[in-house]
């Protein structure tokens, strides 16, 4: 049974939102403060439900103090519906973000989905090897072929394929791609990951033209396009 941390202060939503995960089968840990909710994410849940306004701190914060140790998805909810709010509760490593109010049909349904997701995720990591249509991804072999042919690519570029690969539908920034990849010491900015997207997409293309797997979120970042594989 797949456990999911509930982070809000208002008492009452927790408890609406507990008892119709409770009933789709999940097992729900709640915290009432930000602090609290860091406390209960050692217990590594498999999803975490985080409301971004709370009194003494907000779910943006407590997002950037758990995320290092904690892979699970990361839904926010918020009564905030900028596009920059949405922008930046997912740069700093949130998964989804969910406006108040929202239909619970439609919390379940996304909470499934990104489980599901993480559920491949582990599959595919259990075997070391990902299928895309055409395209084939040795995790261990550090290896990518297109149409059984092999595409050349440098460190760097297979990590960046990797990444977005083993996380299909997932948004990440570039700040978020240039982290996990180059690390918070390295030396260049985030042109360097534009650059090396442009190369992965020349040397992809120069085999099967019609492949766009990596597709471009504008004023977001970059995905795996999951609508693309077989």
């Amino acid at each position: 049974m797949e456990t999911i941390l509930v982070i809000d202060d208002e008492k009452d939503l927790v408890m609406i939102i507990k008892d119709i995960l409770e009933t789709n089968g999940y097992n729900v840990l709640t915290a009432y403060n930000g602090f609290d909710g860091i406390k209960m994410s050692k217990k590594k849940p498999d999803l975490i439900i985080l409301d971004v306004m709370m009194p003494d701190i907000d779910g943006f914060n407590v997002c950037n103090l758990i995320r290092d140790n904690i892979d699970c998805p990361i839904l926010f909810l918020s009564a905030k519906d900028s596009e920059q709010d949405k922008v930046k509760g997912l740069a700093i490593g949130g998964d989804d973000y969910i406006t108040k109010p929202f239909s619970l049909k439609e919390l379940v349904s996304r909470v499934n989905a990104h489980l599901r997701r993480e559920k491949r995720k582990i599959e595919k990591l259990d075997t070391h090897f990902l299928h895309f249509k055409n395209m084939d991804i040795d995790l261990k072999g550090l290896n990518v072929e297109v149409n059984d042919k092999n595409i050349n690519l440098t460190k760097k570029e297979f990590e960046i394929v990797e990444l977005l690969a083993l996380n299909p539908g997932q948004v990440f920034s570039k700040d978020q791609i240039y982290e996990k990849i180059w690390g918070y010491d390295g030396l260049g900015d985030t042109s360097t990951v534009t650059e090396h997207i442009k190369n992965i997409r020349f040397k992809i293309n120069s085999l099967d033209k019609d492949n766009k797997f990596i597709q471009t979120v504008w004023g977001l970042g970059y995905k795996w396009e999951i609508n693309h594989e077989n």
